[in-house]
């Protein structure tokens, strides 16, 4: 850092995005992007948009937001576009968090919930998720603290149902939840429907995921009309242009395709369940994912030792380096074809070790 680098920021610590190789060519199983490109409308839409780019983007997105309000069953005034759901997070984090109202979440999470609260300087504390890494809805009742979910988790890739979330919403009258939804295509339940009835709750999604825009960066809320206003002073004291105009064209297309969508969610739920069939088969523990990932760890071989030899054949997938979770794996899960590679070479790894470990017997 520089000497001109301000104090208050010198023990921050940063997210780390999955890695984004351009050395190689890799199966990519590491960063929960989706394996299909977009349809056609959706990158026409962006190009005819592209064609007026000299022109400020509509700062309300008021095409998106109508398409948005029309698929989620809420009203125009419930729903408010980002760039990205990160940044609909982070503005939640500088809207309802601050030294007097702390932020609550599990202890193995999205990692950018603890650097938006470092960031901000807003006090946090973490709940430790249980033994089979599932998170216990009763320890968020009566917080007295923002709650801040993802539910599906990552990376454990587990779900709470909807009424559990509810009863968390409902123990914390005085304090905002956030549910943050960016894997709930894959077999999740949404609480989207929940803001209709609830005015302490925010629910973000994602168009990176089931939607194949992770490259655009487009998010939505969803929420109360206050909270929404809330959200949009953040938003008008910082970037009042945040989603361009090409990413808003393509993102209201791509809510006109919820079909061709839906069935690509399904091709990965099918390929996950097989994947997941097929790990167990080598004898791994696989959690029982919701999400387009899998979680999973073997006793016959280190989780960054198998991170690192997938890497040397081409494959990635992410390891982390929390206690709890440094023997785990998670698993983007792409095409057959994909699948197929990384259980190949992971198949041949296991092998080389239970090798190696006969030849150190021996």
């Amino acid at each position: 850092m520089s000497k001109y680098f301000s104090k208050k920021y010198a023990s921050l610590t940063p997210y780390t995005p999955g890695e984004q190789p351009k050395d190689t060519e890799y199966v990519k199983l590491n960063t929960n992007e989706s394996p299909f490109a977009p349809p056609p409308s959706v990158v026409e839409a962006a190009r005819a948009e592209g064609a007026r780019s000299q022109l400020y983007s509509d700062p309300e997105c008021s095409a998106l937001v109508e398409k948005a309000a029309e698929i989620f069953g809420v009203k125009k005034t419930q729903v408010l576009p980002t760039n990205g759901s990160d940044e609909i997070l982070h503005f939640a984090f500088m809207a309802f968090c601050d030294k007097d109202t702390p932020v609550v979440f599990p202890d193995i999470t999205y990692g950018f919930y603890s650097v938006f609260a470092k960031l901000h300087s807003i006090p946090y504390k973490t709940i430790p998720l249980k033994a089979d890494f599932s998170v216990d809805y009763r320890d968020y009742l009566h917080a007295n603290a923002t709650v801040v979910i993802a539910n599906p988790n990552a990376p454990t890739g587990l779900c709470l149902p909807v009424w559990q979330i509810e009863e968390i919403v409902k123990a914390n009258p005085d304090n905002i939840v956030v549910i943050d939804e960016a894997y709930v295509d894959f077999g999740g339940e949404s609480c989207v429907s929940l803001v209709q009835k609830y005015d302490n709750l925010l629910v973000t999604q994602t168009f990176s995921k089931s939607r194949s825009l992770a490259g655009a960066r487009l998010g939505l809320g969803f929420a109360c009309e206050s909270l929404i206003a809330d959200l949009n002073a953040i938003k008008y004291s910082t970037n009042p242009y945040n989603v361009n105009r090409m990413t808003a064209a393509a993102g209201r297309a791509a809510l006109c395709e919820n079909a061709y969508f839906t069935g690509n969610c399904k091709i990965v739920c099918e390929n996950r369940q097989a994947t997941a069939t097929a790990l167990k088969e080598l004898g791994f523990e696989v959690l029982d994912s919701k999400t387009n990932f899998l979680f999973v760890r073997s006793d016959k071989i280190g989780g960054r030792e198998l991170y690192e030899k997938l890497k040397e054949r081409g494959v990635l997938v992410r390891n982390f380096t929390g206690e709890r979770i440094k023997d785990f794996n998670r698993v983007t899960i792409g095409t057959a074809e994909q699948m197929e590679i990384f259980l190949r070479k992971t198949k041949e790894i296991l092998e080389e070790k239970a090798n190696e470990n006969s030849g150190d017997r021996s």
